[in-house]
């Protein structure tokens, strides 16, 4: 028994900049409120399935069965699938060899697969498209090359690769790009790559679209030789270049068919490059998108002026730079800028630099400040903190301050205004953070703080295991009050929501929790104090041990029974009565503790509870009696005290409703497993009478739960049981007969009908 508290390239194109944004707004909203697409859901299951369906070769990989066959474009969001799942393995990767499938569009990010498996696997296809993001360290880039130059129709027709991140080996040097003639978008960001081989890929005939961002070059000046026909160039953060500013403005000048240029840069550097850009006249006549975020002297007056001379431009990243906040940025139509002055500059930085760590955190320290007081619910943003914290889950300063972000966002009522799988997939994030970062206090706060949001505790899916387990953590830190009052709601919450056998695994957490909760429960009670935090605290003991012999035991051996009994002396309140005898109720459910409650005060104060006004106090005072009497073999010694109890108990049910009553929606259960003693107990019809009277009363208020309870737990032959025995109380047969009454109302909703 329990409290129950209602509290159109590839993903990633490096292309100028409005290709790469995500359209946000509201379609945010309305597609994370939306159903996933039956594609979808199909091939989560599929992936899922994998084991199960494919056959195995001989060299232990999967094997599709033969007569399988997918789209191109099905097959393609297959292979996505698997990696954003993280399943995309040597054993798996397999299932794209041969021709069942037709691959075009290959994203095989952050995959752990060798290179035998990847030229296996994906070298036969026709690919124009491949983005290997951040491959394990076992697929080298000269792998990668070697891979797709095997085939010779992806060395004329592969359009876009993307390998930022991945590796190179020490012995290797030069890499070999000449072969991929049909090159024309390429991005090597955060790569081990030279002015060589620049000079290799300027040479690309067919290359419009490149990212050299955070590389080892040093001379720019190999870009010349593609100068009439790139289009897009991205070079952020080149902190080796050993060229003077006029002659990095010599090159960018003869550019002139650019029309995306990055030149931004870490804030820190101070760089001036952009600076100097912003003074030319005569430079990057077509730009259209121009990025110097990070740059240092930047005024608005320099990049208003700039912009004036070239009308086509559509974008300017300005973030972390002194400009973005005059009136002409507010008013200029059809020009996003990515800065910090207002939410429009703010939300625009967080989009566009979703994998640049140093943009982010700046993006979100503005976005903080923006929505400490925010009274608008804003899921749009809120994704684009989610996507940050996802793809920087190792940068501390990035997913401090998005939890602060999330906070501010979804606090009380605008969680309301969040879809649900939005709020899951942020309070998932915000757990991966705190497994990253476990001794960051200041995260586990706000991590804490999340989580006394009713939205998100009670409505949206996420690991409470996890959950419980970190909160048990807190509790026991000894932290200011307001925090301890936090984690101890949270906790009496979290508990309805844990499985038994999840209760079980806690194990030291458990333990130490129980311990805790009980020195609160002291503490207050010796203060005389009935707060919030003392309320909350007791919800939490019985939710705890509701089902869970462990966490009772730890109560008795931490003088849990002394500590109650204490406050049954000290507060009469019936809302404090309720609890304590509800958790005294989970105690007598475990035959092996209950003897612990034989104690003479225990008894004299839940058999002078049992005569209480208040209806739900005298039930459970009535539920520990019938525990307690149901078993002789204690009351040996004892036996005119039972006796006398039986028939207290008896009088005080004939003396209560016999319907509907406001104490059942307070209290609910979990299973009806502790009841089936009681009711096969027919020479006690007192016991059996109270174990009949709470289970029509359930079942009375919540059919469509308890009803399928009693069939799912076998509890309908019981009832038929006390119908038809012949010594049975006529009391308890009445109330058998109406619980199947009610069940023969509702059976048709579930596969067995009543046995009687």
């Amino acid at each position: 028994m329990v409290h129950f508290l209602h509290p159109g390239l590839s993903p990633r194109t490096i292309v100028p900049p409005d290709a790469q944004k995500d359209d946000l707004g509201c379609g945010v909203a309305q597609e994370e409120a939306s159903p996933y697409s039956l594609v979808n859901i199909c091939l989560n299951v599929l992936v899922a399935n994998l084991e199960k369906l494919c056959s195995e070769r001989s060299d232990g990989t999967l094997c599709l069965p033969e007569h399988w066959s997918f789209p191109q474009e099905l097959a393609d969001q297959f292979v996505g699938v698997m990696t954003w799942q993280g399943k995309l393995t040597d054993r798996t990767a397999s299932i794209f060899r041969g021709n069942q499938m037709k691959l075009k569009l290959v994203s095989i990010q952050k995959a752990k697969i060798s290179t035998a498996a990847f030229i296996q696997a994906f070298c036969h296809h026709r690919l124009i498209e491949l983005d290997a993001t951040a491959v394990h360290t076992d697929l080298s880039i000269p792998d990668i090359l070697h891979g797709l130059c095997s085939n010779s129709w992806i060395q004329q027709n592969l359009r876009c690769l993307l390998l930022d991140s991945a590796s190179i080996p020490r012995n290797s040097r030069l890499l070999f790009f000449g072969q991929l003639t049909g090159l024309r978008i390429l991005s090597v960001f955060s790569v081990c790559f030279h002015s060589e081989d620049l000079a290799n890929v300027s040479q690309l005939p067919r290359l419009e679209s490149l990212d050299i961002s955070n590389t080892l070059v040093t001379n720019i000046s190999a870009l010349l030789t593609c100068k009439d026909r790139l289009r897009s160039l991205t070079m952020h953060y080149l902190k080796c270049l050993t060229m003077t500013k006029p002659q990095i403005l010599a090159v960018i000048r003869e550019l002139k068919c650019l029309l995306h240029l990055d030149i931004s840069d870490h804030r820190q550097l101070k760089s001036d490059l952009a600076f100097h850009l912003l003074q030319q006249k005569d430079i990057l006549p077509n730009i259209v998108s121009l990025d110097i975020s990070g740059g240092s002297c930047i005024t608005d007056e320099a990049v208003e002026l700039f912009i004036q001379q070239r009308p086509a431009m559509q974008f300017v990243g300005l973030l972390a730079t002194d400009a973005g906040y005059s009136e002409f940025f507010a008013t200029a139509q059809d020009l996003r800028v990515a800065g910090g002055a207002n939410m429009s500059q703010i939300s625009e930085a967080l989009s566009r630099y979703r994998n640049r760590s140093c943009f982010m955190k700046e993006a979100l320290y503005r976005l903080f400040a923006e929505t400490f007081a925010t009274q608008v619910a804003m899921p749009a943003i809120l994704k684009l903190v989610a996507i940050g914290m996802r793809n920087h889950p190792l940068d501390l300063p990035v997913q401090f301050t998005a939890s602060a972000c999330a906070l501010n966002l979804t606090r009380q009522d605008l969680a309301r205004g969040m879809p649900v799988r939005l709020l899951s997939e942020v309070t998932c994030l915000l757990f991966k953070a705190l497994k990253n970062f476990p001794h960051y206090q200041q995260l586990q706060k706000n991590c804490l703080l999340s989580l006394t949001n009713s939205r998100i505790l009670v409505d949206v899916p996420f690991d409470r295991f996890d959950a419980a387990k970190f909160v048990m953590r807190w509790l026991c830190k000894h932290e200011n009050p307001k925090m301890q009052t936090m984690a101890v709601s949270i906790t009496s919450i979290l508990a309805l929501q844990l499985s038994p056998e999840q209760t079980a695994q806690l194990k030291e957490e458990l333990f130490m929790a129980v311990k805790e909760l009980l020195a609160i429960v002291k503490q207050k009670t010796t203060e005389n104090l009935d707060d919030v935090t003392f309320l909350f605290t007791l919800k939490a003991l019985w939710n705890l041990t509701d089902e869970s012999p462990a966490a009772c035991k730890h109560v008795i051996e931490n003088q849990g029974l002394a500590i109650f009994i204490q406050v049954l002396e000290t507060f009469s309140e019936s809302t404090i009565q309720s609890k304590v005898l509800g958790l005294l109720n989970n105690i007598a459910e475990v035959r092996e503790l209950s003897s612990k409650l034989m104690t003479e005060d225990v008894v004299k104060h839940v058999s002078s509870l049992l005569h209480s006004k208040e209806l739900e106090v005298s039930y459970l005072a009535a539920g520990i009696i019938a525990h307690l009497t149901s078993d002789k073999q204690p009351w040996i010694s004892h036996d005119l005290q039972r006796r006398a109890l039986l028939q207290d108990l008896y009088t005080t049910i004939q003396n209560w409703p016999s319907s509907s009553c406001k104490m059942t929606a307070l209290v609910t259960y979990r299973s009806f497993k502790a009841f089936f003693p009681l009711l096969g107990n027919v020479s006690r019809p007192e016991v059996q009478l109270w174990a009949l009277w709470a289970m029509y009363h359930v079942c009375s208020k919540n059919p469509s739960k308890y009803c399928k309870m009693l069939v799912e737990e076998e509890g309908l032959q019981l009832l038929c049981d006390i119908q038809k025995h012949s010594e049975a109380d006529p009391q308890a047969q009445h109330i058998a007969a109406s619980l199947l009454d009610d069940f023969r109302m509702h059976f048709m909703n579930y596969r067995r009908p009543p046995l009687c």
